[in-house]
């Protein structure tokens, strides 16, 4: 299965902003593997105390 571009670069642009992984790194995980870690840091992102 393929994956519309844009919300690829989005996934990446995402989990290499907040968790600072080399693009490779993060082009070797599975799909499933990096919408979690889009869920996760997402869900760390409304959690954060001000």
């Amino acid at each position: 299965m393929t994956h519309a571009p844009d919300r690829l670069y989005a996934e990446i642009s995402y989990v290499a902003y907040h968790f600072k992984w080399p693009l490779d790194e993060i082009l070797d995980l599975e799909h499933g593997d990096r919408r979690r870690f889009v869920a996760e840091i997402a869900a760390m992102n409304t959690h954060v105390p001000r």
